[in-house]
């Protein structure tokens, strides 16, 4: 095997928030992981700004979540105006569902800030190794350490005592190191080099449009104090505010000499006619908004998350958020199968589960972007016609639910063998399609594959409380159920559900629901079963478990 100058569990390639994320979640699992990052420090940039609803219920069980509102707007500012120029009024607006305010389907609130706000909470969630300014630069994989193992989805991917070496470059030094990893999960971007040098393919529009973001200062307050919004469209581009105590991007369409172009000339300049502001632009970035989703999200010991995976467009705040969700789903089977309590073949329920929700998380962005172009042009072309219609005579192009997509972030539902299916017929999902108002309604249902619906046990505590680093049995019956918790090796509670829950959840007085780590209905017994080796049966089951390796569990 080639020689490496380290050992890890988990190598994560790519220091953003979905790194930073499954970082803390292997932490808190137990898993030792070493993250690379190419850059020499976190993002100086903005980019992503919503944290939804179903991430904050992420960062809950990480005790995250006062460190991220504390940094973030007020609630109000969840909310999307469209204007002529930011100087003008209103001739649209939409909330932001789940982020404008509370919604009864939750325990938590979305958040508005800025990765760069964002990004630093989550460094500091774990105290694993982190490289910054290290490039992944080669991948060896296989038990030899001779090229790779295999092909598919789930190639070389859990033999025990299985590895792979990575080559790393310290960009300062230029000295090269490897590092042999279990695992390497590749959160390095819509760039990813994990992804090219495997050669996963992707499908998908592609690289869509050059855009420039412009970082300055002014003060808008004029025209925005008293209209708070995370997100301005207007003819001109699309404007933001960046930081409760001020700041703002400009996002516009990459000019063909951005080298040579004067910036704050053109800020001023979307800002409307008249519009007297000081603008200093502070810095800007030019980016390509890429529409694509991998063919795969593993090969052999390497998966893929994030940007990664799938590139989804900026419109309506889905990207960053969908590959939080990715190593959510990612994490604890990595732990079960370092572990030991879980079977190797878990893993390629990652990509099972995983890809239906990237496409149709792309499918749903794509149409937010096309509406969103559509009112602009529609908008434009009238103002250089001098047909434009007053503000409040504006028809829009979808209803005012299209931005309540609840549906899209609580209403995920899982198909793979790490669900145990009921025989039940899954809820009618409203808006199933790919256009305007897919994805706005979200029906709770303890349906096997879906998430658990948040329900309050006490007063205070819901039940996405009691997820963790551990399978949850809720039940109004816990002292029959606790005789077949001392079962090895998996990591278990019980908990009691209170009896007024019983019909949303689809059981009887003496059934159960078994929830996986990540909060998604792994089995469902509507009453007490025959025997009693039901639950060890289903844990066996939804995690690939022999009985001869039943009772062995290792550390990872």
């Amino acid at each position: 095997m080639a020689v490496a100058d380290a050992e890890v569990a988990v190598l994560i390639v790519g220091g953003g928030p979905v790194g930073l994320t499954a970082r803390a979640l292997l932490e808190r699992w137990g898993v030792r992981s070493l993250l690379v990052e190419k850059h020499g420090e976190l993002s100086p940039f903005p980019r992503a700004r919503l944290v939804n609803v179903r991430s904050m219920e992420i960062y809950r069980s990480l005790g995250l979540t006062d460190g991220i509102t504390a940094a973030a707007f007020a609630p109000e500012y969840g909310r999307v105006r469209f204007r002529d120029a930011m100087r003008d009024p209103d001739f649209a607006t939409a909330a932001m569902v789940g982020v404008n305010a509370p919604v009864p389907e939750s325990p938590v609130i979305g958040a508005l800030t800025s990765q760069d706000r964002l990004e630093p909470t989550l460094l500091a969630a774990a105290g694993g190794p982190m490289r910054f300014g290290v490039e992944l630069v080669g991948l060896i994989e296989g038990e030899n350490g001779e090229g790779t193992e295999g092909e598919g989805e789930g190639a070389g991917g859990g033999e025990e005592g299985g590895s792979v070496v990575a080559v790393l470059l310290d960009r300062r030094s230029g000295e090269e190191s490897r590092v042999r990893a279990r695992y390497v999960l590749a959160a390095d971007g819509a760039n990813s080099t994990v992804r090219q040098r495997l050669d996963i393919g992707t499908t998908g529009p592609g690289a869509m449009a050059a855009f420039t973001t412009v970082v300055f200062d002014a003060d808008l307050g004029l025209w925005c104090a008293q209209r708070p919004a995370g997100v301005y469209f207007t003819t001109h581009g699309l404007f933001a505010p960046l930081y409760p105590e001020g700041g703002w991007a400009w996002f516009v369409p990459t000019p063909d000499d951005p080298a040579h172009t004067d910036w704050s000339g053109l800020v001023s300049h979307a800002l409307g006619p008249g519009a007297d502001v000081r603008v200093d632009v502070v810095r800007v970035q030019h980016w390509t908004m890429n529409a694509f989703v991998a063919e795969r999200f593993r090969h052999g010991r390497a998966l893929l998350a994030g940007d990664a995976a799938h590139a989804i467009p900026i419109t309506g705040g889905l990207g960053m958020n969908t590959g939080i969700a990715d190593v959510h789903n990612l994490c604890w089977k990595l732990a079960g199968v370092l572990h030991g309590w879980a079977g190797p073949g878990l893993l390629d329920t990652y990509g099972t589960e995983r890809l239906p929700v990237a496409h149709r998380t792309l499918s749903q962005a794509v149409a937010n972007t096309q509406l969103m172009l559509d009112v602009r042009n529609r908008r434009s072309e009238q103002l250089r016609s001098g047909a434009a219609a007053p503000p409040d005579q504006l028809e829009l192009p979808w209803s005012e639910q299209y931005f309540a997509q609840l549906g899209l972030v609580l209403g995920v539902a899982y198909d793979s063998g790490a669900v145990l299916t009921d025989g039940s017929a899954p809820p009618d999902p409203p808006g199933t399609d790919t256009g305007a108002g897919a994805g706005t309604d979200y029906v709770p249902t303890a349906r096997p594959g879906h998430r658990m619906p948040h329900l309050w046990l006490t007063q205070s505590r819901s039940t996405l409380d009691a997820f963790g680093e551990w399978f949850t049995l809720l039940t109004p019956d816990p002292a029959h159920w606790e005789q077949q918790k001392a079962i090895a090796p998996w990591p278990l509670r019980v908990e009691a559900l209170p009896p007024e829950h019983l019909g949303l959840c689809g059981i009887g007085p003496q059934g159960a629901l078994l929830i996986r780590p990540d909060g998604h209905v792994g089995a469902r017994w509507r009453d007490r079963p025959p025997g009693d080796s039901a639950l060890q049966h289903a844990l066996a089951g939804l995690t690939g478990v022999t009985a001869a390796a039943r009772g062995v569990r290792g550390r990872g």
